[in-house]
């Protein structure tokens, strides 16, 4: 795995987000060698929680001591099972793993207002709401489409290498309920309700105090001394999970169907919206598309497969609204969902809804400057997906690796080592 760490290598960093639980491939580990690995999933115990949930902790177990994670001494785990709690529950999972060669890793105490170091490997999942070294949120009621509350929400944590500290969010944001009600303006209103969201969480990590790492001193082996400086930067953070972005519907099916004739087909009792048909002017009226609540049928899936899909881009709109506060380094992988989940059909996409590049990994500004290096230096920077050519479930994880070298987070050229924190 990840080799000592020297000042020239840097600290290697991977940020994987994946909906379900999964275990990671052994070759990402070996290619990216972290030493600090973040994973974020959105959907634990999976689709059918009630059911599934109590596998969980089995495979929590098992994770925590195969033999991929043996050289990872260090771990927290925040697990969000209690599904009888519909005022709490998210259904999300934060996984993060600390490599035995790095030795100065902080996280924050929230509740205690400091750094504290970590030792050992420890996991939550009754007591999330009252657990310090994390934040929790469900969206409020009132965010919700078609007033029902679902387990939408976000789970931040904060880290402190020697040099910078970073917050690192897990979020899971609203689905498109229905083809058809996306189809009908652009943008959707779900896109809509997702930036509302979105903007909420931005808000709520911009809300806090800035907070100044001071130096730790020799008798000093476990905790890092914190005072209040409004002075000081704000934390980088990185926002990763599945955003449930979607293409412009309206505009990319008007793309896609250009030359093809439209027929709504209505229900007989309410006369409502029931499917749209998209055939051919010629060619025996052969139907392109057929969209219904849950249904895109498209004839030609190799548009989402050929140039990694990358030409739909252009549709990919719901990030534009924050370019001043988000960005994103650039998309080279296909759609991540809605992938098949038969075994054998690992490149397919269900015909369930419009191929889309649901799961990001998002950076504030100073993130994006921590990570990006000068020209000159040897590229370090991945992203990309995980498992391109076998079933990873109906999302391909999506990760970041990158190195931190000293001195990267630094705001000025100063005698003292010192983090600066939001």
């Amino acid at each position: 795995m990840a080799g000592k760490l020297t000042a020239a290598q840097g600290t290697g960093i991977l940020l994987v987000t994946a909906n379900g639980l999964c275990a990671l491939p052994c070759s990402v580990l070996h290619t990216y060698r972290p030493h600090f690995l973040a994973l974020h999933c959105q959907e634990v115990g999976g689709k059918n929680y009630e059911a599934s949930m109590s596998h969980v902790d089995s495979f929590v177990k098992e994770l925590l001591s195969s033999d991929t994670m043996k050289d990872y001494n260090r771990a927290r785990v925040y697990l969000d099972k209690n599904y009888k709690s519909q005022e709490h529950f998210t259904a999300l999972g934060s996984f993060y793993f600390i490599h035995e060669s790095l030795k100065n890793l902080h996280q924050f105490d929230f509740k205690a207002k400091k750094f504290k170091k970590l030792a050992g490997k420890e996991t939550y999942s009754e007591t999330l709401e009252s657990t310090p070294t994390m934040e929790k949120e469900k969206f409020p009621q009132d965010y919700f489409p078609e007033c029902k509350w679902s387990r939408k929400g976000f789970i931040r944590t904060r880290w402190a290498l020697p040099d910078c500290a970073f917050d690192l969010v897990n979020i899971h944001l609203f689905h498109d309920a229905s083809n058809l009600v996306a189809w009908e303006k652009s943008p959707s209103v779900y896109s809509g309700t997702r930036q509302k969201a979105l903007g909420f969480v931005l808000d709520r990590c911009a809300a806090h105090s800035g907070w100044r790492l001071i130096p730790v001193q020799p008798h000093q082996q476990h905790e890092t001394s914190l005072i209040t400086d409004q002075r000081y930067e704000k934390v980088p953070y990185f926002v990763f999970g599945d955003f449930n972005f979607r293409l412009d519907s309206k505009r990319v099916i008007e793309n896609l169907c250009s030359s093809a004739t439209m027929q709504m087909v209505r229900t007989a009792d309410t006369n409502e919206l029931d499917k749209l048909i998209f055939r051919e002017s010629d060619n025996d009226r052969k139907v392109v598309l057929q969209l219904e609540k849950k249904l895109f049928s498209y004839v030609n899936q190799d548009v989402f497969r050929e140039n990694n899909g990358t030409p739909l881009l252009e549709y990919d709109k719901e990030l534009s609204v924050f370019k001043d506060r988000l960005h994103e380094l650039e998309i080279s992988f296909p759609p991540s969902y809605p992938y098949s989940e038969d075994s054998n059909q690992g490149k397919q996409y269900m015909n369930t809804r419009c191929p889309a590049w649901c799961d990001r990994i998002l950076l504030s500004a100073s993130a994006r400057d921590l990570i990006l290096k000068p020209e000159s230096e040897e590229k370090s920077v991945v992203y990309d997906n995980i498992g391109p050519n076998v079933c990873m479930g109906d999302h391909k994880p999506v990760f970041l690796s990158f190195r931190v070298t000293a001195g990267a987070g630094k705001p000025n050229a100063n005698k003292h080592k010192c983090c600066v924190v939001q």
